[in-house]
């Protein structure tokens, strides 16, 4: 029998890789589901070697064991929102999506992870079909970013005035909201919109000069589906995780290493 505490604390679902480093992936999504209160829980879909200046190797967990946790904690546990990040293969997506296809009220984050913060490629090519066809209509909300849009939308998104038709334009063919991301653009601030319900969301916040970007859109999207575990409406939900994500740069961290390149990494410790 749970005790009265643990019914109050919502349960929040990550199916993404697993960044030694902990600056991504699963460990940066638990560690903003454990700020925003809510229970983590993960099911891996990759092992990767890296940190916020490699990736060395990438492990993919074969797709039935991927299936088996996914489908074990939705049996197990009151899932109130879940995100996909890291997802690697087509058979990995379609695998993912067919299970969350069977629980159509669950909130669903999907950050279309395609390539690392240090250029490295997380998806491969025959994947792309796969997340337009079966994962990306499934959605509460896509996370993509610029470089993510152009690809599922087969073309440039040059400057902020682009922003729009494009969000729109992926509401459109996916029939889901949208939050594009607008920090690749080269600009002082930094616009990100939110399409959802026909309505436009404008979020802009002055840059932040920190090199701490390893692990930004895994934070932003697990934050989102936190606040969704919380019933707050997706426009609120992006505010909160957006006011958290600029925290978490302003009070990034610094490693050194003897052998290696300094190491920034995001401050997800940070109190409510």
């Amino acid at each position: 029998m749970p005790s009265k505490k643990s019914m109050h604390i919502p349960a929040s679902l990550t199916i993404a890789g697993s960044d030694c480093s902990a600056g991504a992936g699963l460990q940066a999504d638990l560690k903003t589901f454990q700020h925003f209160r809510t229970y983590g829980l993960t099911a891996a879909t990759c092992v990767v070697s890296e940190t916020a200046h490699i990736v060395r190797l990438v492990h993919p967990v074969p797709v039935d064991v991927v299936i088996d946790q996914i489908s074990l904690l939705l049996d197990s546990f009151p899932v109130a929102a879940a995100k996909t990040g890291m997802l690697f293969s087509a058979a990995h997506v379609r695998a993912t999506a067919a299970l969350l296809a069977e629980n159509p009220d669950l909130p669903l984050v999907v950050d279309p992870v395609m390539v690392s913060s240090t250029g490295d490629p997380l998806l491969q090519q025959d994947a792309i079909a796969a997340y337009r066809e079966t994962l990306l209509p499934l959605a509460t909300v896509i996370t993509p970013n610029l470089p993510e849009a152009e690809v599922l939308l087969d073309r440039k998104i040059a400057t902020a005035a682009d922003l729009e038709p494009a969000a729109r334009e992926l509401a459109a063919t996916f029939h889901t909201a949208v939050l594009l991301k607008g920090g690749h653009l080269d600009q002082a601030e930094c616009l990100d919109l939110l399409v959802a319900g026909g309505e436009i969301h404008h979020f802009a916040t002055p840059r932040i000069a920190t090199p701490a970007s390893h692990g930004t859109g895994c934070t932003l999207s697990a934050a989102i589906a936190a606040n969704l575990a919380h019933g707050k409406p997706l426009a609120e939900a992006v505010a909160i995780a957006k006011d958290y994500i600029n925290r978490a740069l302003r009070e990034s961290l610094t490693f050194a290493a003897a052998d290696y390149p300094t190491i920034h990494a995001l401050n997800q410790g940070t109190t409510l």
